[in-house]
């Protein structure tokens, strides 16, 4: 990037609310950051961040810069990618999300081919459940995202990638696991671990089951957790079941840690979905979009 690196320093700090932290992510030490700060203070005259021992806050002039830089840096990719269109070699910059199940799962081994093809592409990646994502593509802090729910908001534009079932797992060992099949009346006797409010998988299973007329309300929920590899975890040490996608089990299923319990009259599918802000696109959205659909494997 052509910007002034002492003002990605100061966007670091105010998103880390913390010198150390800045400094192990930009690789300087943390002097280097006190001193970066303290002359774009003094240039500009003002205050940036409020020190309260050992921890900081940002000033009004502060926050102000914040939203500045933001914009600035979103023109200087900008410039880069359209820069970029001229050259014979693909590069610039682009900021990729996922939700969190594409992003453990799905993308690490795509955005590694990705990078190996092009590595001159600089690529920022970002994750969080399925609504913050999606506010990060409104907020125009990312560029394009994956996502595994079922909002819609009016300002995106969601494409199909690939599709996706999820599934009602337990431990192998778990008595629910003898059982051939359950009918989907008994999903209320079987203590559940679900994903946290905000999970596009959350949403997809709840809109599943109210069309076969269970309400949330009427299950049996032990606990929620934020991420599929914790609901794992306690899915081992507990006689719970989870209903998570297909392609975050894989593993487990061949090892026979886990095993999918069959709900009658109870499928649930869904489509991963590419979304970005209608009206925004440049050629590496484009390149990656494409690459994603050329080397995933659509079994």
């Amino acid at each position: 990037m052509i910007f002034d690196f002492r003002l990605k320093v100061f966007y670091t700090v105010s998103q880390k609310l913390s010198f150390t932290k800045a400094a192990n992510e930009l690789f300087i030490t943390q002097p280097a950051v006190t001193k970066h700060i303290n002359e774009l203070e003094h240039q500009l005259g003002v205050a940036l961040f409020k020190r309260h021992g050992n921890s900081i806050s940002l000033t009004l002039p502060g926050q102000v810069l914040v939203r500045y830089a933001e914009q600035i840096f979103q023109m200087y990719a900008a410039l880069e990618n359209e820069l970029a269109e001229f050259s014979a070699e693909t590069s610039g910059n682009i900021r990729i999300g996922a939700s969190t199940t594409l992003a453990q799962y799905v993308l690490p081994k795509i955005l590694a081919l990705f990078k190996s093809t092009h590595p001159s592409v600089q690529i920022s990646f970002f994750t969080g459940n399925s609504e913050q994502i999606e506010q990060q593509i409104i907020h125009e802090k990312i560029d394009v995202a994956l996502v595994e729910g079922i909002s819609h908001h009016p300002q995106i534009m969601y494409e199909p990638f690939v599709k996706d079932e999820i599934v009602l797992v337990t431990r192998t060992n778990n008595k629910l696991a003898a059982k051939a099949e359950t009918k989907a009346e008994q999903l209320h006797t079987i203590p559940l671990v679900l994903r946290e409010h905000g999970s596009g998988t959350l949403d997809v299973v709840y809109q599943a089951l109210a069309q076969i007329n269970i309400h949330p309300k009427e299950l049996n929920i032990e606990i929620q957790l934020e991420n599929t590899e914790s609901i794992k975890q306690y899915l081992m040490h507990s006689n719970c079941a989870a209903f998570l996608s297909i392609h975050s089990i894989t593993s487990e299923l061949h090892q026979n840690q886990l095993s999918i319990l069959d709900i009658k009259s109870l499928d649930i599918y869904r489509t991963f979905q590419f979304i970005q802000l209608h009206g925004q696109t440049n050629k590496l959205v484009l390149l990656f979009k494409r690459f994603c659909m050329s080397h995933y494997n659509f079994k």
